[in-house]
């Protein structure tokens, strides 16, 4: 890739990882026929320290894919961590977030990009919204209701903030305050931010490979302390309109 391409890319694509190793190219695979001859983008995989041989076939997949960049964490530290190094190393001032398991289907990205071209300037994310979920009972009852306190906590107006396809403007999540799961809060912390959100129906999928990293317990109990410090962060927050004063 030139420097001039790199210059024009206007999406990047990140995808954190942990043990996905059979998820990789097929992955890999179909967010390059979502958004060929559509737009200039990038493929940002972080590696958050896999065991198996995951960055073995990210290295397999850079040599047939030159729009594939691979970060890897040295150190485990999770999915938000993941997330927010592939921001800070994305080159696209839009970024499209989807989970390295393949339960998300980059065919929904173009749609996310035409509810961006629609809305109005001030919606800088654009949150997928499984509308039919093909995970097992306990994993969907587990999200109802983590969902249900979340949104009765934060009043987010967002039916599902842990589906992993998003969009959003890089700069706008870059403002946010980092911590650990706070890929779980963003519809909520771009509210905070000031900025408007928008949650689009898209597809999901079962997982054909591979074993879920989350669970009851690390989807709900976990989460209490983030919820609650989530909301001090919104009542806390002093958001003010400014207006530069020129000599004219």
């Amino acid at each position: 890739m030139d420097a001039s391409t790199q210059s024009a890319i206007a999406l990047s694509v990140v995808v954190p990882v942990h043990n996905e190793r059979d998820n990789v190219a097929p992955l890999i695979a179909e967010i390059v026929a979502a958004l060929d001859q559509r737009i200039v983008y990038e493929i940002v995989y972080v590696d958050d320290c896999s065991q198996d041989d995951t960055l073995a076939q990210l290295r397999a997949a850079q040599s047939r894919t030159p729009q594939l960049r691979v970060i890897r964490h040295l150190s485990q530290s999770g999915q938000s961590t993941a997330v927010r190094n592939g921001v800070k190393a994305a080159r696209g001032s839009w970024i499209a977030t989807l989970d390295g398991d393949g339960q998300n289907d980059p065919a929904d990205i173009p749609g996310l990009l035409d509810e961006r071209a629609r809305a109005a300037a001030d919606v800088k994310l654009f949150a997928g919204w499984r509308v039919t979920r093909r995970d097992d009972a306990l994993k969907r009852l587990s999200s109802r209701i983590a969902n249900g306190v979340r949104s009765r906590l934060l009043r987010d107006a967002t039916p599902d903030t842990g589906c992993g396809i998003k969009l959003f403007e890089r700069t706008a999540f870059l403002e946010l305050p980092y911590f650990d799961h706070m890929h779980r809060y963003l519809p909520a912390l771009m509210q905070r931010a000031g900025y408007r959100t928008l949650s689009v129906p898209v597809r999901h999928r079962a997982r054909s490979a591979g074993v879920s990293k989350y669970g009851m317990w690390n989807r709900l109990w976990v989460g209490i302390s983030d919820l609650r410090g989530v909301a001090w962060l919104i009542r806390r927050s002093r958001r003010t309109l400014t207006e530069e004063i020129t000599g004219d």
